[in-house]
């Protein structure tokens, strides 16, 4: 039976659902859920495709929206098969399961037309996998703080068990610590909402035992796809300390990498940590030339 959050959603997150409409694809015995923004002025750009990180939903981009919007982009973010309110995969708990049940949900919502792929973490291993497997599909891949590039050591972070809790309390803190440890990297950047976000999101995580993040597939992935390859990565990721110097090269695996980008004082969870600095370099790298 899947998890459900424990209240309401945030006022930040029914006002952006408010505004979307909600879509669903099949996906394995249930369905992928999608939230579908169409902006006020829009302009002649692909639909921008918003896949989140690991133990995450859409709530990730929750801040990074409304600038795509304003920008004239169609806007749709994904539950991923096994995250937030999407079912499970029909077979699989890792990032090569997912490609098939996503490119299927495209397939409904755009057709066979391409879309500018924004993927986080966990995430852009799965939009890897997608392009390189369908690469009609996407006009564009910007992957944010991805791993599978042969980098990210298990032995870089210790997270803290919370599901034995019984206390809100103890709870809260064990989130508050794993925020520290991995996701934000500014101890005011753990903010009451990055905290919910975080929690309800990890209750709705049911892709256990995922190990593909410390592997380079999406490093050997990226060779075959054709599409321009951005990446965007927060100076301070705990995933690749003292690392950050080994990502461009592996990156480099992509035939049209358009080159490797910086957030200065953000961690993991860039897009959040730093909003405005991440949204400003998303939107010019989204207006280059998609191609050769």
């Amino acid at each position: 039976m899947q998890a459900t959050a424990s209240s309401a959603p945030c006022p930040e997150v029914q006002r952006l659902l408010a505004s979307a409409n909600r879509l669903e694809t099949s996906c394995g015995d249930g369905h992928m859920v999608w939230h579908r923004w169409s902006p006020a002025m829009a302009r002649k750009h692909p639909p921008v495709v918003l896949l989140h990180g690991g133990s995450g939903s859409w709530t990730h981009w929750l801040l990074n929206i409304d600038s795509l919007l304003r920008s004239g982009r169609e806007v749709l973010a994904a539950d991923l098969p096994g995250f937030g309110d999407s079912a499970l995969p029909p077979q699989g708990r890792d990032a090569d399961a997912l490609p098939e049940p996503v490119e299927a949900g495209l397939r409904v919502l755009l057709g066979e037309g391409a879309c500018d792929m924004v993927a986080f973490s966990f995430g852009g291993m799965v939009a890897g996998l997608l392009a390189a497997q369908f690469p009609a599909r996407a006009a564009r891949l910007v992957l944010v703080a991805s791993p599978g590039l042969g980098i990210a050591s298990r032995n870089t972070i210790t997270l803290t068990a919370w599901r034995h809790l019984s206390d809100p309390a103890e709870r809260e803190a064990v989130h508050r610590s794993n925020l520290a440890a991995l996701m934000l990297h500014r101890p005011e950047a753990i903010t009451a909402l990055a905290l919910r976000l975080h929690t309800d999101n990890t209750l709705l995580d049911r892709m256990k035992g995922r190990r593909l993040a410390y592997t380079d597939i999406l490093a050997r992935a990226l060779a075959s796809v054709s599409c321009p390859v951005h990446a965007i990565y927060g100076r301070e990721d705990a995933l690749y300390r003292q690392r950050l110097e080994a990502l461009a090269p592996a990156l480099q695996a992509a035939p049209d990498f358009r080159g490797m980008h910086w957030v200065e004082g953000a961690g993991h969870w860039v897009q959040f940590e730093q909003a405005e600095a991440f949204d400003a370099l998303l939107l010019a790298l989204l207006d280059e030339p998609p191609r050769l």
